[in-house]
């Protein structure tokens, strides 16, 4: 079978539909951040004032995107994102009008920007975490890298762009095209027919899904070293971005327009790096490219400390570009492939934090270095210091889960409830007894140690394992859930792979009867009568549904 190539998931239409028209959404938010910054000059030229645009367009990444991603595993993911473009569409119409009516203030102007990017912030994981959707499996590491290609389209070109419309027509004309640009993705959305399998539970509280996403991120081995690997190499290279401006001024002697060079070689050089992610999954392995990658990208950083002219500068930024899309949208498929349906959009919020809070603390390390020991100086010891990631593969190896490559399967039927429980009853505790060889209880120990953090990752709290003191065959497996709507939850969310490793524990149990599963409520207060000549409208079980 031959190698995906970098375009074929064009060929499938709804995808096709949504990155065309994200090629021009992806322009608005850099619009909006250039006419935003040269407009702040005009109301207030303190530097303090001007850099915080940038903090209130990106602030809201870090604050909103976990939320985002809860309400996109909750409820319909297109609607969540058309939601989400809409909002920041109106969010830039309004800064327009307001710009047109003259009543922008800085704090005015610092406010439309943060609901602009809060808007962005909950587009951001819908439309992540439904690229599997819009595309075949084989073709998501392309699908993901396409992405990358639109954006650093937009990043090369965008900047310059909106400056050159901000000079012509001014900064209400750049904010009044950021509303626009964001209609074609917002239509694309809308048009799209998504395959939906309505969820026969209601959603669970937002907070409820945040946790239940951390902890599935926690739990799961592939996405918690993914997530650490994306913060530890956006730490270590933020250099790259982050002073490209004080390498154009003091280390090269150049002005804004070699400024913009830089970050042009860069993105094409991410352009170049997307258009192969899909190839070079298919050849190699995760582990080793990323590696490879960590090592150019040191050599890359490093050779921009020590170069003497432009047009070195700019292969190395060229460099860096390639190896830093590369790794990151190698590391993203690994999250999208690892995850489950039903917290995708947590997972890679999660994802989009951990390159936000990597690049953001990066920068303030590397600035307060350069401020100490000088541009070149910082330069050279990021670049040693990203060579060094290379090594993170000896103690966080990349592991690959199946779970997202399984569909959930639901239970056939289920646990009968003769208390008349509604979904906020509990917390619900659970019990499984198994009746086990001792000869073969070493066995048994670790496929339960696995099967622990399953029960964890999908919503189990406070697991335990004990063994009879009496009886040493006997076996207790023990979690709690906080309500029995939640218990419901955990176990639609079991994939095919789940259920593989539940039977192989069950094959140890000998009771002819096959394990014993109690399910408790812990505080019964309510499900008993007020008093004894009262009613118990629990005397008559309800129809049996399952096991």
């Amino acid at each position: 079978m031959r190698a995906p190539r970098a375009l074929d998931p064009l060929r499938e239409k709804p995808f096709l539909r949504i990155w065309s028209a994200s090629l021009l959404s992806n322009f608005s938010q850099l619009f909006l951040g250039v006419g935003a910054a040269w407009e702040m000059t005009r109301l207030n030229d303190s530097p303090g004032m001007v850099a915080l645009v940038q903090t209130s367009m990106m602030l809201p990444l870090m604050i909103v995107t976990l939320p985002a991603g809860a309400i996109a595993d909750m409820f319909d993911k297109r609607i969540t994102a058309m939601a989400g473009l809409a909002f920041a569409a109106l969010s830039a119409a309004g800064l327009t009008v307001v710009t047109h009516l003259e009543l922008l203030t800085p704090w005015l102007l610092l406010a439309f920007c943060a609901l602009t990017g809060a808007g962005v912030a909950l587009f951001i994981p819908p439309w992540q975490a439904s690229i599997p959707e819009q595309v075949s499996r084989r073709n998501l590491p392309a699908a993901v890298g396409l992405g990358t290609i639109s954006f650093n389209v937009a990043r090369s070109f965008g900047p310059a762009l909106g400056g050159l419309i901000v000079l012509a027509a001014g900064a209400k004309v750049v904010f009044g095209l950021t509303s626009l640009l964001y209609a074609p993705l917002l239509i694309a959305f809308f048009f799209w027919r998504r395959e939906t399998v309505p969820s026969r539970l209601p959603p669970e509280r937002i907070d409820r899904a945040m946790i239940g996403g951390a902890r599935y991120a926690l739990h799961s081995p592939s996405i918690r070293t993914s997530l650490a690997r994306v913060f530890l190499f956006g730490l270590m290279s933020a250099t790259s971005a982050a002073l490209a401006p004080l390498v154009a001024k003091d280390l090269l002697g150049g002005n804004a327009s070699v400024f913009g060079i830089l970050l042009g070689s860069q993105g094409a050089g991410a352009v170049l790096g997307a258009i192969f992610v899909s190839h070079v999954r298919y050849r190699f392995s995760t582990e080793t490219t990323i590696r490879i990658c960590a090592i150019f990208c040191g050599l890359g950083i490093a050779g921009i400390g020590l170069s003497p002219t432009l047009v070195l500068t700019c292969m190395a930024y060229f460099v860096v570009g390639t190896t830093s899309i590369l790794s990151i949208a190698l590391l993203n498929v690994s999250v999208q492939m690892s995850a489950p349906r039903w917290v995708t959009a947590r997972a890679l919020a999660l994802f989009s934090s951990a390159i936000t809070a990597g690049f953001g603390i990066g920068a303030l390390v590397w600035g307060l270095v350069a401020n100490i020991h000088g541009v070149s100086f910082a330069f050279v010891a990021s670049g040693v210091a990203a060579m060094l990631t290379s090594l993170l593969g000896y103690v966080l190896p990349l592991t690959r889960d199946q779970e997202g490559e399984d569909p959930s399967v639901s239970p056939a039927r289920d646990p009968k409830d003769s208390l008349g429980l509604n979904l906020r009853s509990g917390p619900i505790v659970v019990e499984i007894e198994y009746d086990v060889d001792p000869a073969a209880a070493r066995e048994f120990y670790d496929v339960m140690m696995q099967l622990q953090r399953v029960r964890k990752r999908n919503g189990g709290f406070e697991w335990s394992l004990s063994r009879d003191i009496e009886n040493p065959a006997v076996w207790t497996e023990r979690y709690h859930c906080p309500t029995w709507g939640d218990y419901l939850r955990m176990r639609d969310r079991y994939t095919q792979t789940d259920i593989n490793l539940q039977s192989e524990a069950n094959a140890y149990d000998r009771s002819p009867t096959g394990r014993r599963i109690r399910r408790r409520l812990e505080r019964p207060y309510g499900s008993v009568r007020w008093k004894a000549n009262t009613p118990d409208p629990h005397h008559e079980t309800v129809d049996y549904i399952g096991p």
